[in-house]
């Protein structure tokens, strides 16, 4: 796909989407700059809805907001504070084990390597916290960017990890480090995995609906 179609769609997509509030980490990080906060939201918001993810981070934060305040609780204290986020038993875990790497490294790293040595964290979790909150460029591959990327024709990969290096090929740098902040809201209201709403798609002129099967 060429470069101007990609600046339309994504502008489209980007005027679209202001009619829902922003995903939760990217909310998280505009009422409190701290790069411990979006990296625990992003580990909470995986497999789990946004205001669940919301409401959690904000129980949690209200009582602990620092890694030495995370360690000072039990983990079944975690776990009632982030409740029902999807696997609350594992993250409650892995919300320690993050804590005691951030106090060991005295901040959280804001390089990639240094990211995925921590507990929990993969590749997007890591572009996340890189982009948000370090304004690195990163592009953050989620099932939404890699389903959508690949629906329009903008690549064609199997993985989301391939996604995230061919769309690093194709993508103008100045869309990284907002891709997945509106691909997610699309993704979750109009280009759904099954049945997508394409007839209130913004760019359904442009979608060649690569593997869509049924839509509406």
């Amino acid at each position: 796909m060429d470069v101007e179609k990609i600046d339309v769609i994504v502008q489209k997509i980007t005027s679209w989407v202001k009619q829902f509030e922003d995903p939760v980490v990217t909310r998280v990080a505009k009422e409190d700059f701290d790069p411990f906060k979006i990296l625990i939201s992003t580990i909470l918001s995986l497999r789990t809805k946004d205001e669940t993810t919301y409401e959690a981070s904000k129980r949690l934060f209200g009582v602990a907001d620092t890694p030495e305040k995370i360690l000072a609780l039990s983990e079944e204290e975690i776990e009632k504070l982030i409740y029902p986020v999807g696997f609350y038993h594992k993250k409650a875990k892995v919300i320690t084990g993050i804590a005691k790497r951030v106090i060991e490294l005295q901040g959280v790293p804001d390089k990639m390597e240094e990211l995925l040595k921590m507990p929990g964290v993969g590749r997007k979790t890591a572009n996340i916290l890189l982009s948000e909150y370090f304004g690195k460029g990163a592009i953050a591959v989620d099932t939404h960017v890699h389903r959508i990327s690949n629906r329009l024709g903008i690549v064609e990969t199997r993985t989301a990890e391939k996604t995230e290096y061919e769309l690093m090929k194709v993508l103008p740098e100045k869309y990284w480090s907002t891709f997945n902040r509106i691909f997610v809201p699309f993704g979750q209201h109009v280009c759904k995995p099954v049945s997508p709403l394409c007839s209130t798609c913004p760019v359904e002129s442009l979608c060649p609906k690569i593997g869509v099967k049924k839509h509406r």
